[in-house]
């Protein structure tokens, strides 16, 4: 049974520092312009000889309406016509990178992203997925992950059971908060009617899984109000939760700078909203699974971390560790054996390529063996919330504490204050750590910059 969270705020006001989300390691920052389409070609070639499954990302960046704490690659547009060309050069990028894979790797996991997937309408929905499958062998039967972000309001029952018929069986729903002034304040006007049409459509078309995403943090909320929302989203049952702090960088995300900063929630309500949340979902019978994420305890995360399947990638959780990731479209990072890479945010670039018949790729790297067994120590963190150092050293061929003699101290320093258990043999973060274990991973990042620090989010 895992651990329940114990909350100290005297622990998080010491640790609360800016660190990276760490969906990969090296993170994004580190990309680099030495990668292109040529490296990426040859890691496809190179996944199609060990005959990896895959897990493809589809990036639909379009939103009818922008929302003020977005920081997403997104196109606001009311035009829907925008998105015809975009699916063509789409669909050229699935043809050009299907060349190189082969017909027997089995798409194990599929997620449509964005952006706001369902701006598509129904032939276009209908038309990306006869391509995908014209390309790519996907897996036919009900057990593979296919998932979709849905705005409930774009949607409705008959876009569920689309989505349905085309094999899609997880919905993500973006809702951050309920209250109408909050709302107003981030322009984004949805009622809990619009969520609850969408959940209830989900349940009785029998899809897998439901993951509702909160925000606390926006403007205008206060704790008494946020928690309100909470009660209203426990009531719709989801599988899952992802319950994130809203990071105001308005010097980086333009949207953000529609913001009064000045109705921001203080640090000291923001933890309340954060502690109170924490204790609703426990009593609903949620777990947190780590790093915002809450499910049940037979969802298939839960499941997973229980089993030490857990895994962590762009995508988030996942019990997909053995599958290449495969992104398409403006912005999409894919992981592919020893490389990572990511297409131009730029969408005239994007297009651009692929009217050249190049695949999009303009930035990335290869990892290292550091780099990959940093990449796993974090990963242990970040899913079990335990490092057992033999598996590392038999795995590696290393000494784990004299590999990592450079942060011992700190890690000693940790274990003092209770944030982690730190015995000969294993690194285990204790229920005080647990809403901190991004402070603890980052000790392990050796390309982390304390100047460069205010690119990421606080820890919470």
């Amino acid at each position: 049974m895992l651990e329940t969270i114990h909350w100290d705020p005297d622990l998080i006001r010491r640790y609360d520092l800016p660190g990276p989300r760490y969906t990969s390691y090296p993170t994004a920052v580190q990309f680099h312009p030495g990668v292109g389409q040529f490296e990426l070609l040859q890691a496809l070639r190179d996944s199609r000889k060990a005959g990896r499954s895959l897990s493809l990302y589809v990036h639909i960046p379009f939103c009818a309406n922008i929302c003020y704490y977005c920081a997403c690659n997104k196109v606001i547009t009311k035009d829907r016509s925008r998105s015809a060309p975009y699916l063509q050069r789409l669909f050229r990028e699935f043809e050009l990178a299907a060349h190189h894979l082969g017909r027997e790797q089995v798409v194990e996991q599929l997620h449509f992203g964005g952006g706001t997937p369902t701006f598509l309408d129904h032939a276009q929905l209908r038309q990306v997925m006869s391509e995908l499958r014209r390309n790519f062998t996907l897996q036919d039967d009900d057990n593979a992950d296919f998932s979709i972000e849905i705005d409930p309001r774009e949607a409705d029952w008959a876009t569920m059971g689309l989505l349905r018929e085309l094999g899609f069986n997880r919905i993500s729903l973006g809702v951050q908060d309920l209250d109408p002034a909050v709302q107003r304040a981030v322009n984004r006007l949805q009622s809990l009617e619009e969520t609850r049409a969408i959940v209830d459509a989900a349940h009785a078309l029998h899809y897998r899984s439901v993951n509702i995403d909160l925000i606390y943090g926006l403007p205008k909320q206060t704790p008494e109000s946020f928690a309100r929302t909470v009660e209203e989203i426990i009531a719709l049952q989801p599988n899952r939760l992802s319950v994130f702090n809203y990071a105001h960088l308005p010097e980086r995300f333009m949207p953000q700078r529609r913001i009064n900063s000045q109705e921001l929630p203080s640090p000291a309500d923001k933890l309340t909203m954060l502690h109170s949340t924490i204790e609703q979902l426990e009593r609903a019978g949620y777990r947190h699974i780590g790093m915002d994420h809450f499910a049940l305890p037979d969802d298939d995360l839960a499941i997973a971390q229980e089993d030490g399947r857990l895994h962590r990638n762009f995508q988030g959780y996942t019990t997909h560790d053995h599958c290449d990731l495969i992104g398409f479209g403006v912005s999409a990072i894919s992981h592919v054996g020893s490389l990572y890479c990511q297409n131009s945010s730029d969408l005239a670039q994007y297009q651009d390529s692929l009217d050249q018949g190049q695949l999009a790729t303009c930035r990335g790297l290869h990892s290292s063996r550091d780099d990959d067994i940093r990449a796993e120590v974090i990963q242990r963190l970040m899913c079990d919330f335990r490092v057992d150092f033999a598996s590392i050293e038999q795995r590696h061929g290393l000494e784990f504490r004299r590999y990592f003699a450079n942060v011992w101290p700190n890690l000693e320093q940790m274990a003092a204050d209770g944030l982690i258990e730190l015995g000969d043999e294993h690194l285990r973060v204790l229920p005080a750590g647990r809403l901190l274990v991004r402070a603890v991973s980052m000790l392990f990042d050796r390309y982390l910059n304390p100047a460069e620090n205010v690119r990421f989010s606080r820890v919470i």
